[in-house]
């Protein structure tokens, strides 16, 4: 559902909120969650443990000059096993880092012993006008990207559910 600087989907799975969790902080799984097919392996294999903690990602997008690129995350929300999140950045040629101010969102509401709510949400709310005014649409993916991701990392917990 569109908001005027997010977007967010919700989906129920047949999976308790915990293993939900466990998907989520692997950054392994990434990859496979991705509903617009950019993300293509992580680079930083530890699971996701608490706020502050960073993981790259290599990713691919055709319609940028060089397709093949790396983005630096920032955990900010680590809320085991109700939520997680994390900010997008990259590093700048000083080796410095700079988070662009977009965030990925994963809520999970338990709903009895064997199911979960997850909302998935993409805010761009704090994306500095220097960022904006380079020509870049928010959100930068198709409105199915969020239902895309949903489904697929409810099948993604209800293998892992179904291996424990």
């Amino acid at each position: 559902m569109p908001d005027h600087e997010n977007v967010h989907a919700t989906l129920t799975f047949p999976v308790p909120a915990e293993r939900v969790f466990a998907v989520l902080a692997d950054p392994a799984a990434h990859a496979a969650i991705d509903g617009t097919g950019w993300v293509r392996e992580s680079v930083d294999p530890a699971p996701l443990s608490a706020v502050g903690q960073l993981f790259r990602m290599d990713m691919f997008h055709g319609s940028r000059p060089v397709g093949e690129y790396q983005v630096v995350n920032r955990v900010e929300v680590f809320e085991a096993p109700r939520a997680i999140g994390w900010v997008t950045g990259h590093r700048k040629g000083d080796g410095e880092l700079e988070f662009g101010g977009w965030v990925w969102r994963y809520d999970l509401a338990p709903l009895g012993a064997e199911a979960t709510e997850v909302t998935l949400s993409y805010d761009w709310s704090a994306v500095p006008q220097y960022i904006r005014d380079r020509g870049i649409r928010f959100p930068p993916f198709g409105p199915g990207h969020l239902e895309n991701s949903l489904r697929h990392l409810a099948g993604l917990a209800a293998a892992a559910a179904q291996r424990s």
